[in-house]
Protein backbone atom coordinates (compact mmCIF):
# COMPACT_ATOMS: atom_id res chain seq x y z
CA UNK A 1 0.00 0.00 0.00
CA UNK A 2 0.96 3.27 -0.39
CA UNK A 3 1.34 5.76 2.47
CA UNK A 4 -0.09 9.56 2.26
CA UNK A 5 1.22 12.44 3.99
CA UNK A 6 -0.72 14.09 6.41
CA UNK A 7 -1.14 16.06 9.37
CA UNK A 8 -2.35 15.51 12.94
CA UNK A 9 -4.22 18.83 14.40
CA UNK A 10 -6.30 17.26 16.99
CA UNK A 11 -7.06 14.56 19.22
CA UNK A 12 -7.03 11.24 17.60
CA UNK A 13 -6.88 8.60 20.17
CA UNK A 14 -5.73 5.52 20.40
CA UNK A 15 -5.27 2.86 22.64
CA UNK A 16 -1.92 0.61 23.98
CA UNK A 17 -1.50 -2.99 24.31
CA UNK A 18 -1.70 -2.50 28.30
CA UNK A 19 -5.02 -0.61 27.57
CA UNK A 20 -3.78 3.16 28.40
CA UNK A 21 -5.50 5.76 25.59
CA UNK A 22 -2.98 8.29 24.23
CA UNK A 23 -2.88 10.50 21.65
CA UNK A 24 -1.21 10.46 18.95
CA UNK A 25 1.09 13.92 18.94
CA UNK A 26 0.37 17.02 16.55
CA UNK A 27 1.55 17.54 13.75
CA UNK A 28 3.05 15.37 10.64
CA UNK A 29 2.19 12.04 9.94
CA UNK A 30 1.65 9.44 7.04
CA UNK A 31 -1.42 7.32 6.77
CA UNK A 32 -1.66 4.29 4.91
CA UNK A 33 -4.18 1.61 4.51
CA UNK A 34 -3.94 -1.99 5.88
CA UNK A 35 -6.92 -3.53 4.79
CA UNK A 36 -10.42 -2.84 4.71
CA UNK A 37 -10.41 -2.73 8.19
CA UNK A 38 -7.48 -1.26 9.53
CA UNK A 39 -5.37 2.20 8.62
CA UNK A 40 -2.28 2.33 10.26
CA UNK A 41 -1.26 6.20 11.47
CA UNK A 42 2.81 6.52 11.44
CA UNK A 43 4.71 9.55 13.41
CA UNK A 44 8.04 10.61 14.68
CA UNK A 45 10.79 12.14 13.54
CA UNK A 46 12.04 9.01 12.00
CA UNK A 47 8.51 7.34 11.52
CA UNK A 48 9.57 4.88 14.55
CA UNK A 49 6.00 5.53 16.32
CA UNK A 50 2.91 3.80 14.27
CA UNK A 51 -0.55 2.21 15.47
CA UNK A 52 -3.11 0.76 13.42
CA UNK A 53 -6.89 1.90 13.71
CA UNK A 54 -10.19 1.02 12.62
CA UNK A 55 -11.42 2.93 9.18
CA UNK A 56 -14.23 4.57 10.96
CA UNK A 57 -11.97 5.89 13.74
CA UNK A 58 -9.46 7.29 11.06
CA UNK A 59 -13.04 8.57 8.77
CA UNK A 60 -14.43 10.01 12.28
CA UNK A 61 -10.78 11.81 12.79
CA UNK A 62 -10.65 13.33 9.05
CA UNK A 63 -14.72 14.40 9.50
CA UNK A 64 -13.81 16.38 12.74
CA UNK A 65 -10.97 18.18 11.18
CA UNK A 66 -8.31 16.82 13.89
CA UNK A 67 -6.29 14.43 10.68
CA UNK A 68 -5.90 16.30 7.66
CA UNK A 69 -4.61 14.82 4.05
CA UNK A 70 -2.11 16.50 2.34
CA UNK A 71 -1.91 13.98 -0.87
Amino acid sequence: MIAQSARITGPVHYRTDDGRSHDIPLGPCLVEQLDDRSIDIIWGANGQRSVALPVEVVASAREQGNLLMLD
